[in-house]
């Protein structure tokens, strides 16, 4: 095989105005212009700090300097700390990884992948809920996955991998300063634990005496690497 995978089974028209009037608008605009400065303006997509700290919003991202990415609600996008040029790509196509524990395709991918520094999310797939979740995301039951926006590489091979990420337009060499990835984080939410059975006077019956053999598997059947 080429690739190495592991399987898990107008403006408004001006009105003249009386010079009293005038003035009263002037100090009106001047109040509003003022609460306009003090709140983050709600079509600001852009929060640029100026080298005197000094900040401004604006709805188109600038050419000449560093911008915060800024969510709906005002705040600091994930990506902000990302350079320009990598936050526009990420942005665009982002990056996620399927990864298993004690897989080495998939130790192979991730530190591929921050070797050339592209911010990703890790997702980990373990137990019989990831992977029902794996296939019905991404239709396989093999590790790794890779999904660069929409195009989605099964099983790791470098060159194809970079083949996709040159086409997606990430930076051939790595421009991250102090970045850290995220921990991966299970694929399907974890399942809520059942409530303890109760004894006939409503006394927590006694918990099951562990197993002197292996403890048992979360994997599903066919799960292998």
């Amino acid at each position: 095989m080429t690739r190495s995978q592991t399987s898990l089974r107008q403006r408004p028209a001006l009105t003249a105005l009386h010079p009293q009037s005038q003035g009263k608008a002037a100090a009106a605009a001047s109040l509003l212009m003022l609460a306009l400065v003090a709140a983050t303006p709600a079509w600001a997509l852009y929060k640029v700090v100026g080298p005197d700290g000094k900040v401004t919003y604006t709805d188109r991202p600038p050419v000449d300097k560093p911008a915060q990415a800024l969510r709906t609600n005002g705040s600091v996008s994930s990506n902000a700390s990302l350079p320009f040029e990598l936050r526009q790509v990420a942005s665009k196509y982002p990056v996620t990884l399927y990864t298993s524990k004690d897989c080495t395709p998939c130790d192979s991918g991730r530190q591929s992948l921050r070797q050339r520094g592209i911010p990703f999310t890790e997702k980990s797939v373990a137990t019989s809920a990831d992977v029902q979740a794996l296939q019905r995301l991404e239709n396989t039951q093999q590790v790794p996955v890779l999904r660069i926006g929409a195009q989605q590489v099964k099983g790791y091979s470098e060159a194809e991998w970079q083949s996709y990420l040159d086409a997606a337009g990430y930076p051939k060499q790595s421009s991250l300063t102090g970045y850290q990835w995220v921990d991966a984080t299970p694929l399907a939410p974890p399942a809520a634990s059942a409530p303890a059975k109760q004894g006939p006077a409503g006394s927590q019956a006694p918990a099951a005496t562990a197993s002197s053999g292996s403890p048992a598997s979360t994997a599903p059947s066919g799960f292998r690497f």
